[in-house]
């Protein structure tokens, strides 16, 4: 999975946190871009939302993908069902929400064709191909994540994980995962340290459109989900 953040859509959100001091010293620290737009790779920094100190939902800089030393790869990727058992995701689940706003995310999956008569293996032995995915009737696709703080060469970097879930609605044509997708108006309840994540889960948006995309960029396999 790799997202795409188009410059018009988020002009005012991408001014504002390129000028913050924070933006600049992860840049720095982890030696990336701060252009934030465009297609973004687990590594990247992007902006995402989170509360601020008192508990309001504001943008920061954060880079995609917790480390562990299992793997050199960013942990890109948290599955919904093991986000509150697992001890790399559970504090973070319960206590450190986040959510990664984008025009759409790409994704790798099976052409789907109109009047298919292909049987299941023939769909599942064809070339998987790159997908653009969005929420129907939106600019913008809102994407729930988790965050935590790490320690890189001594200063404290907020670090996000894009949830996962089964796939949902027309998804499910092209892929059997997707994010989790949130309704703007339950973006607050969603970050909110005492919040009930649970219950905002089962609000989770399905109405999702696709279409082929046109560039390739990069393998779509330089991350792990865990």
């Amino acid at each position: 999975m790799s997202l795409r953040i188009e410059p018009r859509e988020m002009a005012e959100v991408l001014v504002k946190i390129r000028k913050m001091a924070l933006a600049q010293e992860i840049s720095n620290k982890l030696g990336k871009s701060l252009i934030m737009s465009g297609d973004l790779y687990p590594s990247d920094i992007a902006p995402v939302l989170a509360p601020n100190k008192y508990g309001n939902m504001a943008v920061f800089p954060m880079a995609w993908g917790f480390t562990h030393k299992a793997t050199p790869k960013p942990l890109a990727n948290c599955r919904l069902e093991t986000a509150d058992s697992k001890p790399l995701w559970r504090d973070s689940w319960y206590r450190r929400r986040c959510v990664i706003p984008a025009s759409w995310y790409y994704e790798w999956g099976y052409p789907v064709y109109e009047n298919d008569s292909r049987s299941m293996i023939e769909h599942l032995n064809s070339k998987k191909v790159k997908f653009a995915i969005q929420t129907e009737g939106s600019d913008i696709t809102y994407i729930a994540g988790l965050y935590r703080y790490e320690n890189h060469d001594d200063m404290q970097i907020p670090m996000f994980s894009i949830l996962t879930r089964e796939a949902a609605g027309t998804v499910r044509d092209i892929h059997d995962c997707m994010p989790l997708i949130l309704d703007k108006e339950n973006l607050q309840d969603w970050i909110r340290p005492n919040g009930d994540p649970s219950a905002i889960v089962e609000k989770a948006l399905s109405n999702m459109i696709f279409e082929r995309a046109v560039e390739y960029y990069r393998s779509p396999n330089e991350f792990i989900t865990m």
